[in-house]
C-alpha cells in the first residue's frame, strides 16, 4: 500500500512539473524576441560554439548586437549588421556583464 502511494506521488509531481514545463514554453512571443544588448569588453561572434570556430566579427566595447536567444550557460546567440549584411553568430554571455547572465 504504501509503495503504491509513493508512485501516485511520484507520478503526480512528474506529471505537475512536466506541466509547468509545457506551460512556460507555449508563452507568448515575445518573451522571445531580439532584445539590443551592448557590449562591456571586446568579444568576437564566432560562427560556432567551439574552439575553432570561426570569427565573424570583432565587436569593442559598447557596441550593440541584438541577443535573439540563449544558448547555453555559455553562449548567446546574436545578430548585428557587418559591412551591409545580417550576420548570425555566437557570442559568450560574459560579453554583456550581469544583463548577459539573465
Amino acid at each position: 500500500m504504501k509503495k503504491t502511494a509513493l508512485l501516485l506521488l511520484a507520478t503526480g509531481l512528474l506529471a505537475a512539473c512536466s506541466a509547468a514545463r509545457d506551460e512556460r514554453m507555449n508563452t507568448a512571443t515575445t518573451d522571445r524576441t531580439p532584445v539590443a544588448h551592448n557590449t562591456i569588453v571586446d568579444c568576437p561572434v564566432l560562427d560556432g560554439m567551439t574552439k575553432k570556430s570561426t570569427v565573424l566579427a570583432q565587436m569593442t566595447n559598447g557596441k550593440e548586437v541584438q541577443v535573439t536567444d540563449t544558448i547555453n550557460a555559455y553562449f548567446v546567440r546574436v545578430r548585428l549588421d557587418k559591412d551591409g549584411q545580417t550576420v548570425t553568430g555566437y557570442m559568450d554571455r560574459r560579453c554583456f556583464g550581469m544583463r548577459g547572465s539573465k
